[in-house]
């Protein structure tokens, strides 16, 4: 890709990041561009158009869009790319107003694995949905709001031989100073949303850190963000969707919700959303059940995930054979214990895609005295029986409030995908 569209793709890039401070944000700003393109909204409890078409459905934090050419038939396969579309950091406790010793704070419960150290000192906003009493919802964000305020040094001259936080004692947010009894959070979301405070009945609040995305380094190459993993693929996966030709199968984005949590929830890679999906498509187009499962048998299923680069400064974590960098390739993830859902035949897959989009590629295995971490891929592959490989973009810092990728491997992810899209 010629610079000036990898400038332009990491711009919009900023901007999608920006634009969704949470998985429910993050789900309408993908269907706000896939408004855009062409695509058309339907809701899961009303009657689907048959024959081809653009669409998506929303359920909560997740999104799955797919584009269907006219000549699709009941056994035309499915390509899909599955990424997710939360992240690590902390979620609004009820009564989430408290306080202590004249500061107001807000009661947080730790959501996913963040690394809590990274989320110190930093100006969080707080983003997500308000439900009111007859079932309304309202997406809310604050902009910069609170802050998890670190103990100064002279107060414990050890802390640098050893930090140790206590995630119910040490990450509470302060947002002002005052008696708890003299402010509401909830009362204050509600306001930004238009709404009263006593007619909220439910929310689903998490943070996220304010400072804009960021190009920088001596070729300018290296960018920084919060919640790359995992919008980056959910973005890679979206701007090929949308740029993909048609094709002899139907193209799918499922972009799940509650990854970062194992998944089990009725938006997320292990509940049947994604089924449901595939399987009203098919009807449409007439699908018995064994037509259904022939359809399977030929799809392919791209697990998009944000993977590890070596760390120059930690290299004892990672393989010593298999240490993939920044800028040298997107990922191609294997796990002999299937926390990966790549074999061989998804490496030849990928490897397609990535020459014929004239990608770079580089393999990630773990340690083996390193726990792997799994993804959607496994979850998928054991759901539907659909073929599946892992794949996606190195990273450092996973998991911290602030990512580092290269603009090169951010570009070719999207690149590779559009040519599976594209069938190879």
């Amino acid at each position: 890709m010629a610079a000036q569209d990898t400038s332009a793709y990491i711009a919009d890039l900023a901007r999608f990041l920006e634009a969704s401070p949470s998985s429910y944000h993050a789900a309408a700003e993908v269907a706000r561009r896939l408004d855009a393109a062409g695509f058309t909204a339907l809701t899961e409890s009303a009657e689907w158009p048959t024959g081809g078409g653009k669409h998506y459905v929303i359920r909560d934090g997740a999104i799955v869009a797919w584009s269907q050419p006219a000549a699709s038939g009941p056994t035309t396969p499915f390509r899909i790319l599955g990424a997710h579309t939360d992240s690590p950091g902390f979620k609004l406790k009820p009564k989430p107003t408290v306080g202590s010793h004249g500061w107001l704070q807000a009661g947080v419960e730790v959501y996913g694995g963040p690394l809590l150290n990274s989320w110190l000192d930093r100006e969080l906003e707080l983003a997500g949905r308000l439900v009111t009493r007859d079932g309304r919802e309202y997406l809310v964000r604050t902009g910069a709001f609170m802050r998890i305020p670190q103990l100064a040094i002279h107060l414990d001259r050890e802390q640098n031989n050893g930090l140790t936080l206590d995630k119910q004692r040490h990450m509470k947010p302060v947002f002002g100073v005052g008696d708890a009894s003299s402010a509401d959070l909830v009362e204050h979301l509600a306001s930004l949303a238009g709404i009263d405070g006593w007619e909220v009945a439910g929310y689903d609040i998490l943070t996220a850190d304010t400072q804009p995305p960021a190009r920088f380094g001596i070729d300018h190459d290296l960018f920084a963000g919060g919640r790359m993993d995992n919008l980056s693929s959910v973005y890679a996966g979206l701007t090929a969707l949308i740029g993909a030709p048609e094709g002899r199968h139907i193209s799918v984005l499922a972009a799940f919700d509650h990854e970062e949590l194992g998944s089990e929830s009725r938006s997320g890679a292990s509940g049947p959303m994604l089924d449901d999906i595939l399987t009203r498509i098919g009807a449409g187009l007439g699908a018995s059940v064994s037509e259904k499962l022939r359809a399977y048998a030929d799809s392919w299923c791209v697990s998009a995930d944000a993977g590890h680069s070596v760390h120059p400064n930690y290299p004892e974590k990672h393989d010593s054979a298999n240490q993939p960098v920044l800028g040298s390739g997107v990922l191609l993830k294997i796990n002999a214990n299937q926390r990966y859902a790549t074999d061989a035949v998804g490496a030849a897959l990928w490897e397609r895609a990535c020459t014929s989009a004239d990608v770079p590629y580089q393999e990630f295995v773990s340690n083996n005295t390193v726990p792997c971490g799994s993804t959607i891929g496994p979850l998928t592959a054991t759901r539907l029986g659909i073929r599946v490989v892992d794949v996606g973009v190195p990273l450092l810092s996973m998991h911290s409030a602030r990512e580092l990728a290269h603009v090169d491997d951010l570009v070719g992810l999207s690149m590779a995908v559009e040519a599976f899209f594209a069938g190879v």
